[in-house]
This record gives structure tokens, C-alpha cells and sequence, in this order.
């Protein structure tokens, strides 16, 4: 028998919070302190996140602070990603859990299967994209202009953005699904040779992805979302879910890592 998962469905919080739970949670996971978890959460304010690796540069944080948003770097790769009107998920568990044991494309593809039924089940016509390498090495610092190997389009266009990151023997996958809202919003927290070139970015980006509502043509709550994502988790991976919190000494390493990594300039600035 299958042995139950944690369910932790987290408050709307900051980014420095959201990305240092996720990994706070990773470590305990990988020393066998917490069981294997499925997060559902959202972000207050809205947040530019930054991939690993990505130039800080790439960030207009004049702009940011004018809408009143705020940034952080994710512990995963990829491009930036403006956090608002949205259900992120987590996938987090040690590196031998069959769920995603094997290479980045193969734990990629199977959770795909779970949220390709999650969001079917919410009468959206998706697709899993098939093509290998789809997303390519650009200068773009838009995460969501193109799907990569096994995420998720609708009507041709990507709905929902993963990354991965492996470390220490635990694997952290992490996505965003945007529910409604401008995803044009992004490229005003994104710096640009000029006006033109944004427009240009921004004209990209609605064309090759979309939102829920987009898709839909009406609202979903992030309610409604997560209740599908939860019921799918069950259906297709066969996972048992045990609705959990943080345990105190989850809730000690969020913050040290808040403090020293995640909210610290060192880490955000880094590159």
C-alpha cells in the first residue's frame, strides 16, 4: 500500500516566504523528518520570480516597486515568472521515491499525467507538449512564452510553467497555473533596450500562452482549482493525501532561510 503524503495548502504569502518553505520542507524530507508533499499555494504580493541561474539584471526593480511588487530567485531553473491571480503547486520528495525517480523528462512526464486529468477535469481542453528541448536556450527572460518537454498547452499555447531543481537527494518541482489576469503584466517588471522591445515581448507572450479564464472563457477560483488538483493526485498517481501543516521545526528553517537567503541580496542579486 501506498504510503500517504503530507497536503499542506499554505495562506497567499511572500515570495521570500513561499520559496523558503519549499525548501525548508525539502530538507526535512530528504532526512526523513517529514513525509513526501503536495503543496498548493499562492503569492501576497505579487511577485517577479527569477530562475536560478538568471541574470538579476533581467529585473526592472524601478518598475517593482512602483506596482508594488516584490522579488525573489527560485531555488529552480527556468525564466522570470510574475506571481499573481494563480495556483502554484509543489511536488517535493527524496530522489528514490518512484513518483520521481529517474531523470528530469521522466519525473516530468509522469507528473504531467496528473495535472494534464486535474485540469481536464476543470473542463479544459489541454495537451501535454511532446517535443523535447520545445523551449530552447534564449535570450528571452519570459518563463511563459514557450513550452518545454512535457508541460502543459491549451489550444497550442503553454498554461502551465514547471522547473525542477535535485538537491541533496531530494527533488523539488514546483509550477504556476496562471487562473485569470494580463499575462502581459510580466514585461513591466522586465527590463528592455527600449519601449518598442517590450511591446514586442509582450505581443510574444499572449500570443504563445494563455490562462484559465483565456481558455475557458470564465473564472475558476483557486478553490475550485485545487480541489481538482488534489482529487487527481489521488486518481492517477494513487497517492493517499493526509492534510498537514509545517512541523516547528519547518517553520524555524523557513525563517533562517527567509532572513538568510531568500529576502538577502546576496542570493537575489547574486547574478
Amino acid at each position: 500500500m501506498t504510503k500517504p503524503w503530507r497536503l499542506y495548502l499554505s495562506p497567499p504569502a511572500t515570495g521570500a516566504w513561499n520559496m523558503a518553505v519549499d525548501e525548508a520542507m525539502l530538507e526535512h524530507i530528504v532526512r526523513g523528518d517529514s513525509p513526501p508533499t503536495l503543496r498548493l499555494y499562492s503569492w501576497a504580493p505579487p511577485c517577479l520570480s527569477l530562475g536560478r541561474s538568471q541574470p538579476f539584471s533581467d529585473a526592472d526593480t524601478k518598475m517593482l516597486k512602483k506596482n508594488g511588487w516584490h522579488l525573489v530567485r527560485r531555488a529552480t531553473g527556468g525564466r522570470a515568472i510574475l506571481h499573481t491571480d494563480e495556483l502554484t503547486y509543489s511536488i517535493i520528495a527524496s530522489k528514490e521515491n518512484i513518483h520521481v525517480r529517474g531523470n528530469l523528462l521522466d519525473s516530468y512526464k509522469h507528473l504531467a499525467k496528473w495535472l494534464i486529468v486535474a485540469l481536464k477535469d476543470l473542463e479544459i481542453p489541454v495537451e501535454m507538449n511532446r517535443e523535447a528541448g520545445a523551449g530552447g536556450v534564449e535570450k528571452n527572460p519570459v518563463c511563459f512564452e514557450k513550452a518545454s518537454a512535457y508541460e502543459i498547452t491549451v489550444h497550442g499555447k503553454k498554461l502551465i510553467g514547471s522547473a525542477q531543481a535535485r538537491k541533496n537527494d531530494g527533488v523539488l518541482q514546483h509550477g504556476s497555473l496562471p487562473l485569470k489576469g494580463n499575462l502581459g503584466r510580466v514585461t513591466e517588471a522586465l527590463s528592455f533596450s527600449d519601449r518598442a522591445s517590450r511591446q514586442i515581448a509582450t505581443q510574444k507572450l499572449m500570443a504563445r500562452a494563455s490562462t484559465v479564464e483565456l481558455a475557458l472563457g470564465r473564472e475558476i477560483s483557486w478553490e475550485a482549482a485545487s480541489k481538482s488538483f488534489i482529487r487527481a493526485f489521488g486518481r492517477v498517481l494513487g497517492i493517499p493525501l493526509i492534510e498537514g501543516e509545517l512541523s516547528a521545526s519547518e517553520v524555524l528553517r523557513t525563517n533562517t532561510l527567509i532572513q538568510k537567503k531568500y529576502a538577502h541580496p546576496e542570493w537575489t542579486e547574486r547574478i
